[in-house]
């Protein structure tokens, strides 16, 4: 946790390679101080069959999973850092955009929790 899955149009991927896209978006996460560098997670994902309004031919959106407990402004301010990261790689998109929701503490579950041995409920057991 914190989960970054980038959705995005297939010539995205034509703009900038995907490690570079998916590089920018770590350390962005990363600089912010709310994670653990080893807890980010980033994947990408593109499409070849999408419709957008007309006159646009590209998207690229974030849609981030964090642990509640971040405050607005913390969440405000790392999407504002996400995007201003990724801006400058993309001068023609069409849409650049992120979004974020919160995990609920209380039904989040991975395998260390279940691990008998984890007896402090520590995820990063």
């Amino acid at each position: 946790m914190p989960h970054f899955v980038i959705e995005c149009s297939g010539n995205v991927l034509a703009m900038q390679p995907a490690e570079l896209i998916m590089n920018t978006v770590y350390t962005a996460a990363d600089s912010s101080g709310l994670f653990a560098p080893n807890d980010i997670k980033v994947r990408i994902r593109s499409y070849d069959q999408y419709k957008l309004g007309e006159g646009k031919d590209s998207f690229l959106h974030i849609y981030a999973s964090v642990m509640e407990g971040r405050t607005t402004e913390q969440k405000a301010a790392l999407t504002r850092s996400i995007i201003q990261s990724l801006a400058p790689l993309f001068d023609d998109i069409s849409f650049l955009s992120i979004s974020i929701s919160d995990f609920e503490e209380a039904t989040y579950c991975n395998k260390s929790l279940i691990e008998p041995r984890n007896t402090t409920r520590n995820r990063h057991f």
